[in-house]
């Protein structure tokens, strides 16, 4: 639902001649009449015009409650302009090598897996058909992994910071890093500045046509930690977060300074209805293969948790409280004597669009939708129209009429279909109630989704009417789904966890389960296969993070990064105590689309005895590529070059600098 105009006060709403004079006030006023799409309303954001008046903005509200309730919107009758939005049009074609074997390249060779086509997404390894990057600790590491015969590390570079993730365009090298860097503030109350350590995020973009000589050509710093990023042709779009700290005499401001130009201070919007939390979210675009000059905007809102990105749009989403009840008044306004309180305060979520286009930025649209974002995969845009999963949960609290429902937790899930303007158009709601949302896949004009609380039941929703969405069939079966993936247009592999009864009445979560899906007749989808792997314990980063999963249907290959647990008896029989026995690596497969998954093997990087820690260690494979008929899973520790054909045979190692840098361990000793 969209919120209400803010320029529009609400005496003046009762006063339809005046009304419509206001807004076709605005509507005069408007800088993107020429581009902007029909429904969108400018009003909704204004740009600060210097810091005195963000500082008054703050200080109004940061008195307010942060979780109660949303104050009444601002009057923006006066105020900053809106910078106009970017061009239509198309990105720039794509810098890449000319991949020959006369040149060296192979052109048989996977990339990360992204979720929209044509929409680079950021990792911490890259791979163009004969070097790979990677970030390993604080080093860049290239490495001339084709031919496999001689692979080896032929560059390092130490990269100051926090390295996190980089890009690959041509021969230009883009790595983020963030660190900690010194700046001076005014507390209130103070009669000088103090030291005041502050995150900043560098893109350090490096010229590697001498792989063996990586040369830096920039340094772009922005303020903030480094939260995402998306590439769409040359042009890298970079988002920073900041919270803004209360304590100082003037508000600290984002700041861009590129070692190519200028130092570039963003004009900073802000939204008609503060948010919950105030955060600088910065958007800065650059171009990869040029020194031009940087774009940079800031967005004063909420913590983004979420970034989908479509070759045009950039949507930015955080979530917004649900409104709840005091004695004797009821928000969002003023205190209002209500006999009744709201019977199902529902949190919700905010949705930004921008557009972007050759690295030019502008703001375009808001709208909200009940409930909470999964993950990137709960947002897909078609054609005009975005679609929103989310799962809506919270706790009944109204007395009354509505006693009969008593005080007790709430949970369902719902689809949205917003248009340009973000005003919903479509919608289906109460899906699964008391389940919520595991996992979700748009592709066309259908809906994958997975929902669980004691069974997992496997959605096909239907999104042909954008105004009318609806289920076209659904499959129940035990365990679930984290990740979904096409394996075409007819099936779909699902990875999560298997689940299975215990005796106290409850689910008990088991292995890693690898599912595939038949969808040809979408009122009656069928589970084709499963293999589960490992007992209670077993995980997979490809769980969490999709760049771990690989999948090549022409090729016939899935590989998935596994850290296996298994429960070894003592002896045979019902009750028999046990120990656990821990493994690290991948598992690859192959895909029949009529009788399943066949095992092609395993590859480990642990060598010698168990491993003391089943997940997180230096052993652990993250991810995994190929280059033609090799396999090349890489963990903190090393990268091993494996015969696709035959994965006993170990053709190569690679050691890598970082060693065991992955931190996120949990040891589990093993008997």
């Amino acid at each position: 639902m969209q919120w209400e105009v803010g320029i529009l006060n609400r005496t003046i709403l009762l006063i339809g001649i005046a009304g419509a004079a206001i807004i076709a006030t605005i509507i005069g006023m408007a800088l993107l009449a020429e581009q902007s799409s029909p429904g969108i309303e400018e009003e909704y954001i204004r740009k600060f015009a210097d810091t005195d008046e963000l500082k008054q903005y703050l200080e109004e509200y940061r008195e307010a409650p942060s979780n109660d309730y949303w104050p009444e919107p601002r009057d923006f009758a006066s105020g900053g302009e809106l910078s106009a939005p970017a061009m239509q049009g198309a990105g720039a074609a794509k810098a890449s090598p000319e991949f020959s074997a006369e040149t060296g390249f192979s052109s048989d060779y996977s990339s990360t897996n992204i979720q929209v086509q044509g929409v680079d997404e950021a990792d911490f390894v890259k791979n163009d058909g004969k070097y790979i990057y990677i970030l390993s600790g604080d080093t860049l590491a290239i490495v001339n992994a084709y031919p496999e015969e001689t692979a080896q590390i032929i560059s390092r570079t130490d990269i100051d910071g926090n390295p996190a993730e980089l890009f690959l365009n041509g021969d230009r090298l883009v790595v983020f890093s963030t660190a900690q860097e010194e700046d001076y503030i005014k507390p209130r109350h103070s009669v000088a500045p103090v030291p005041y350590w502050r995150s900043v995020t560098h893109a350090y973009i490096y010229d590697i046509s001498d792989r063996s000589n990586p040369e830096l050509e920039r340094d772009i710093s922005m303020s903030g930690g480094y939260y995402d990023s998306r590439m769409v042709g040359r042009y890298v779009y970079a988002i920073t977060t900041e919270s803004v700290p209360w304590y100082m005499e003037d508000p600290l401001t984002p700041m861009v300074k590129d070692s190519a130009g200028d130092v570039v201070s963003p004009d900073i919007y802000y939204f008609d209805i503060p948010p919950q939390n105030f955060v600088y979210n910065t958007i800065t675009s650059f171009n990869t293969q040029d020194e031009n000059p940087v774009e940079s905007q800031t967005y004063l809102s909420g913590y983004s948790a979420t970034l989908y990105a479509s070759k045009d749009n950039l949507y930015l989403a955080y979530n917004k409280p649900a409104t709840y009840t005091r004695p004797g008044w009821i928000g969002p306004g003023p205190v209002v004597a209500r006999e009744e309180s709201v019977d199902m305060p529902r949190d919700g979520t905010v949705i930004h669009r921008f557009t972007i286009s050759n690295g030019k930025i502008g703001y375009a649209a808001t709208g909200d939708v009940p409930g909470r974002l999964l993950n990137q995969f709960s947002m897909d845009e078609d054609s005009d129209h975005l679609r929103v999963a989310t799962t809506v949960e919270g706790w009944y609290s109204r007395s009354g009429p509505s006693m009969d429902k008593g005080l007790g937790p709430y949970m369902y899930n719902n689809v949205y279909v917003l248009d340009s303007g973000m005003n919903t158009v479509g919608e289906l709601e109460y899906i699964a109630p008391d389940e919520k949302i595991y996992s979700t896949r748009f592709i066309g004009d259908r809906l994958y989704m997975v929902t669980f609380k004691r069974i997992d039941p496997f959605f096909v929703i239907d999104l042909s009417d954008p105004e009318n969405p609806g289920i076209l069939g659904k499959l129940k079966i035990p365990g679930y789904s984290d990740y979904l993936h096409p394996y075409d247009s007819n099936y779909i592999i699902g990875v999560g966890k298997e689940t299975a009864g215990n005796e106290w009445g409850g689910v008990s979560t088991e292995g890693v389960k690898i599912a595939l899906f038949d969808v040809r007749d979408v009122n009656n989808p069928l589970l084709v296969d499963k293999v589960e792997i490992g007992d209670s314990g077993t995980d997979s980063e490809a769980l969490h993070d999709h760049k771990a999963f690989l999948f090549d249907r022409q090729k016939n290959l899935l590989v998935i990064p596994i850290q296996e647990v298994k429960k070894v008896y003592k002896a045979e029989y019902p009750g028999a105590p046990y120990s656990h026995q821990a493994w690290q690596g991948a598992y690859v497969f192959g895909i029949d689309p009529e009788t399943g998954f066949v095992k092609k093997g395993t590859v480990t990087h642990h060598v010698g005895g168990e491993p003391y820690y089943y997940y997180g260690s230096s052993d652990a494979v993250r991810r995994s590529l190929y280059i033609e008929d090799i396999l090349y899973t890489i963990s903190s520790k090393s990268i091993i070059l494996s015969d696709l054909g035959d994965l006993t045979e170990k053709v190569n190692e690679v050691d890598l600098p970082g060693g065991s840098v992955y931190r996120d361990v949990y040891p589990m000793m093993v008997e």
